[in-house]
């Protein structure tokens, strides 16, 4: 008697659970030659010990076992190409964005024009700190601003009225209440889209800081 372990891979025996481990040869093997599981049927069924036959049940299982795992892997492949097509369907839609301004928590260009940027103070707060940096992360200005929530227009000049160079800018927000620090966080700014991109069906902006940021963390978009 030709035991099934014995007559069929691994893969087709062990269930869906197994196959997920198979290598992709094995995966073309199960998804296109269905004749050969048939034959390999066939003579397990010649080949059986007559006093012991196998059970009809049997059979039915490992035909069924293996139309699942066929199924799968169409159902596999199916998704994959829908995933691309969903991938690029979403770079098509923002592909728009480019040349327009996006709210991010990231470092954006100054050109010598004021940067429009949007604080948010920590809950509680009753005194909040505008911290800007340079590329080379030193601090140009830290001024009081209002605690509050509307936008400000940082015009780029320092202490004492002199227009800071052209370069990257970053920008945080420290809360204080009561005299106690709350919190330190990223304020968000408008930066100009240069570029969009797809990298492994994740969607990412490229600002004309160089900085790249995803567009699922943009939360605006506005005209420059």
């Amino acid at each position: 008697m030709l035991e099934t372990s014995q007559t069929m891979p691994a893969a087709l025996t062990a269930g869906p659970a197994r196959y997920s481990e198979a290598t992709k040869s094995d995966d073309a093997v199960i998804s296109s030659d269905f004749e050969t599981f048939l034959k390999m049927l066939t003579a397990q069924m010649e080949n059986q010990d007559p006093l012991n036959p196998i059970e009809s049940s049997d059979y039915a299982v490992q035909l069924a076992t293996f139309s699942g795992v066929e199924q799968q892997v169409r159902t596999n492949d199916l998704l994959d190409g829908l995933g691309s097509k969903l991938g690029l369907m979403g770079l098509s839609d923002i592909a728009g964005w480019v040349g327009m301004e996006a709210r991010v928590a990231a470092p954006v260009l100054f050109d010598q024009t004021p940067v429009t940027l949007v604080p948010d103070p920590a809950p509680g707060a009753d005194e909040t700190r505008l911290v800007v940096r340079n590329a080379a992360g030193e601090v140009v200005e830290n001024r009081i601003i209002p605690t509050s929530t509307d936008p400000i227009e940082w015009a780029g000049v320092d202490a004492s009225g002199t227009p800071l160079p052209r370069g990257v800018y970053s920008f945080e927000l420290t809360s204080s209440g009561n005299g106690v620090h709350l919190s330190t966080d990223p304020v968000q700014a408008y930066g100009t889209i240069v570029e969009s991109q797809n990298t492994d069906g994740t969607l990412w902006l490229i600002l004309d800081s160089g900085h790249k940021v995803q567009a699922d963390t943009v939360s605006a978009i506005r005209e420059p």
